[in-house]
This record gives structure tokens, C-alpha cells and sequence, in this order.
């Protein structure tokens, strides 16, 4: 049982921003911190309440979240000049959901711990909807004890909690195991339309046979309609995945484990962001194939 209802959300983002609000939607006190003004006014906006350092934020909160970028933003916000271990109480929890590196997570959680904090390495999986709706999946590993302080505030925002383990780290694998997933099945999805279409198939006609196939995949289903309505409004981003498979890779290096897959899927997310659509909607990856072989999406709706 959490020892109070006041929450603390470092970074507010579309991840951190919709588990501010389902948190809001049930009765638990936000306190939030970015650097972006606007979503300080949007947090401020939707009854919670955003302050102007991390240590001002965190500062009588039981729990942090943080959900930011990468491994160098959650060591800012946690470790730097008045980040959160400078304001928070003794044995506050803090709630690492960034996805980072396993080692990371794990040096991590026993920095914190030596301090006087408990860690749970708790990546997560659902997106931006995911956490507005409060149904996230938490891929979760730390103390029980720590897992017995916030409970509720981690039950309010998810759909289902992974209790794997209490060593750091080992919720960062599987969540770099989910990553290896997505961003290949999002690559291969982009490369079998932008294939299909070439040689000749309807695009839409393409998706709703391959929909209903075994080839199909929760990314195919997505994330090509994305495609074939040529949104590319950010949910995920291409440089997400960039960042995301690069620790796939980083991770195989360390333990000497090839990951040809991954390497090519890299590429092409690369690729992508290169071409100027880094901060469009992970699907994007398909205007690779675009530029390469001039394919129009239109003529086939």
C-alpha cells in the first residue's frame, strides 16, 4: 500500500504525460516536472501540479516515475545538480519506466539503494494510448518491499504488472527483448507493403488479406494503416526505435551474441531518420522504400 497519494512524474512526454493523467483520473495527487513549458501548462491544466526544478517536484512525493528518453536523461534527472535524489525522503521508491540499458538499470538501482532509495526497474509496453488509458504493460523487477509501497499507484496505470524478479535489470531485458520484436516486425511490416504494392497488389486489398493470415503481426495490424492513410503523426517515433534497437545491438555486443535481424532493422530506421523523418511516426520507415522505388500509396486507395 503506497504511503501516499502524491506522485511525482519526471518527464511528460506522451508516455509520462498520459500516466500523469491516469493517475489524475484516479485520485492520486501529480506532481510533474519538464523542460517543456507546454506540458507543464497541460499538467497544470488537468488538476496537477508542475514545479519549476526536479527537486522542488519530487519533495515529499512516496514515488517517482521517470519516463524519459534514455540513459543519460534519467541520470540528470536522478543523479544530477537538484535531481530527484537530492528532494526525495528516505525510503521513497523510485520507478525507473525509461528504457535503458539492463546494466544501466541495474548500477542503477544499486546507486539509488545505497543512498537510501529502493529502485523497480519497470520498463513498459503500450504507448501513448497505453498509458493514457492506464492499461500499460509494466515489465517489472525490484524489492518486494518496494513493490508493496506502490502497488496502487502502479496497478492505476496499468493493465497488467510483470513481477519479474526482484534484481535490477532483468525488467530492461525483457523490455529489450519486446523492442528487438517491434522493431523488427515494424520493419518487415513496411517492407512487405512497400514490396506488395510494387508489384502490383492494391494497398488496401494488401493489408486486409495479410490481416487475416498467418504472416500477419500486432505491428502489421497497427501500424500500416498508418501507411495507408499516409498519417505519420507521432505515436512511437523513428528515432525511438533508432535508440531502442541501438541497445539491442549494444547489449548483443556485451554478451557476443549476433542479432542479424536487428542489425538490418537498425539500418533502416537509420535510413529513415536521415531522410528527415526521424520524429515522424515509427511507420515512416516505409518512405525508405518510397524514395527508393517511387511508390504511391494514393494511386492504390
Amino acid at each position: 500500500m503506497i504511503a501516499n497519494r502524491k506522485i511525482c512524474v519526471l518527464g511528460l512526454g506522451s508516455m509520462g504525460m498520459g500516466v500523469a493523467l491516469s493517475l489524475l483520473e484516479r485520485q492520486f495527487e501529480v506532481i510533474g516536472f519538464d523542460i517543456n513549458d507546454n506540458a507543464m501548462k497541460d499538467l497544470e491544466n488537468a488538476g496537477g501540479v508542475a514545479k519549476s526544478s526536479i527537486r522542488a517536484a519530487v519533495e515529499g512525493c512516496s514515488a517517482v516515475i521517470v519516463l524519459v528518453v534514455n540513459d543519460k536523461q534519467v541520470e540528470e534527472v536522478l543523479f544530477g545538480r537538484d535531481g530527484a535524489v537530492a528532494g526525495l525522503g528516505s525510503g521513497s521508491v523510485v520507478v525507473q519506466s525509461s528504457t535503458v540499458p539492463a546494466a544501466y538499470a541495474k548500477t542503477c538501482g544499486e546507486r539509488l539503494l545505497k543512498q537510501g532509495f529502493r529502485m523497480i526497474d519497470a520498463p513498459v509496453s503500450g504507448g501513448a494510448a497505453g498509458a493514457r488509458s492506464g492499461n500499460l504493460s509494466i515489465m517489472a523487477s525490484g524489492p518486494d518491499s518496494a513493490f508493496e509501497q506502490v502497488a496502487d499507484m502502479m496497478e492505476a496505470i496499468s493493465g497488467k504488472i510483470h513481477r519479474l524478479g526482484t534484481e535490477h535489470g532483468i525488467g530492461s531485458t525483457v523490455k529489450t527483448v519486446n523492442q528487438l520484436l517491434a522493431g523488427v516486425h515494424i520493419a518487415a511490416a513496411a517492407e512487405a507493403m512497400a514490396f506488395g504494392v510494387r508489384a502490383g497488389a492494391d494497398a488496401r486489398e494488401l493489408y486486409d488479406v495479410i490481416s487475416g493470415s498467418a504472416g500477419s503481426s500486432w505491428m502489421w495490424q497497427n501500424r500500416v494503416p498508418h501507411i495507408l492513410d499516409e498519417d505519420y503523426t507521432p505515436l512511437s517515433a523513428v528515432d525511438i526505435f533508432v535508440k531502442d534497437l541501438g541497445i539491442v545491438l549494444g547489449t548483443g555486443h556485451e554478451l557476443r551474441f549476433p542479432l542479424p535481424l536487428t542489425a538490418a532493422a537498425h539500418q533502416q530506421f537509420l535510413a529513415a531518420a536521415s531522410s528527415g523523418f526521424g520524429r515522424e511516426d515509427d511507420s515512416a520507415v516505409f518512405k525508405v522504400f518510397q524514395k527508393l522505388s517511387d511508390i504511391k500509396i494514393k494511386e492504390h486507395k
